[in-house]
């Protein structure tokens, strides 16, 4: 299995030279900067989606990896291509899985292109579909769900798809318990190419505490495991737990709505039908969003993440 290829550890990152020891560990704005102004500090590029820049905020957390490296992050999903400059000079390459489909910014092609010795690790890209089993990655509309979308389809009056969908219990239209079944078993496919865990702490929360906004948007609490998990692999010094403590992913505006339904055979401690979610600016509960969802499909607007910024 396709796993971190090049060595890391104490012996090569003691060696490095290391200035500013005060330096600050915040971020600037915008990924893609270089976040510390230490001319002595190696590079480490994050090559990642969404995840990278608070991974990186994280990382930061430890004394020891905040005064060795200056964090860069490259967005793999929006194909940022990584300067031939930027490569030359990595001091650490942390690295999401990407296939050979991608190409020249496939894992192996970049891990080829780094100096001698560089080392590298194959970091967690987390997914699960847990509290959302009919969540589908279809283009064309944000946050797709299977059963919404069905009833779309046929034609049927907005306000006859709401009812329908909120009141047709779930459970006997779909094998709630094959699908969460279906994504544990495709995420620990995932988890096998990078050295650092996540899913058993998953699979061991995700009843009692929301641990993912959205499907590929995991909170703090897994950001954190994954920032202790990537400096232990790296034989660096622990974050420090206040700051990890404080982290914010970014994420924080918007939480998919869970269906009740699903809340209620899961198990979940959060979902219910009163609960109210981070909406992009608004508080909606379950059945508001799905009103959302629908006026929006109707109404042809593919943009549905702008129309929850703007709708009341």
């Amino acid at each position: 299995m396709f796993r971190d290829v090049r060595p890391v550890g104490m012996s090569y990152l003691k060696s490095l030279r290391i200035s500013s020891p005060d330096a600050a560990h915040g971020l600037p704005p915008r990924h893609g900067d270089c976040y510390s102004s230490g001319v002595d500090k190696r590079l480490a590029i994050l090559h990642a989606n969404c995840q990278g820049d608070p991974l990186a905020r994280a990382l930061l957390a430890s004394p020891e990896f905040a005064r060795a490296f200056a964090p860069r992050v490259y967005l793999n999903y929006a194909r940022e291509e990584i300067p031939p400059a930027d490569m030359d000079a990595c001091g650490l390459f942390l690295y999401q899985y990407l296939g050979p489909e991608w190409g020249e910014l496939s894992s192996a092609a970049l891990l080829a292109r780094l100096p001698a010795g560089t080392p590298s690790l194959c970091i967690p890209n987390m997914f699960f579909r847990g509290a959302w089993p009919l969540w589908s990655g279809a283009p064309g509309f944000d946050y797709r769900d299977l059963y919404l979308d069905y009833l779309i389809d046929m034609g049927l009056p907005g306000q006859d798809i709401l009812h329908v969908y909120l009141r047709t219990p779930l459970a006997k239209k779909y094998d709630l318990a094959a699908k969460l079944a279906e994504t544990t078993a495709l995420e620990r496919q995932r988890q096998e190419r990078t050295p650092v865990p996540y899913l058993d702490h998953v699979l061991e929360h995700f009843r009692a505490r929301p641990l993912f906004f959205t499907v590929n948007h995991p909170s703090a609490e897994l950001i954190a495991l994954a920032a202790r998990g990537v400096l232990r692999e790296l034989g660096l010094a622990p974050a420090e737990e206040n700051t990890l403590a404080a982290l914010e992913t970014g994420y924080e505006d918007f939480f998919l709505p869970v269906h009740p339904q699903v809340a209620e055979f899961y198990g979940l401690a959060y979902g219910g039908p009163d609960e109210a979610y981070p909406c992009y600016g608004h508080r909606r509960s379950f059945a508001q969003y799905a009103a959302a969802y629908v006026e929006c499909r109707l109404a042809g607007i593919g943009d549905f993440i702008g129309y929850l910024q703007v709708r009341e």
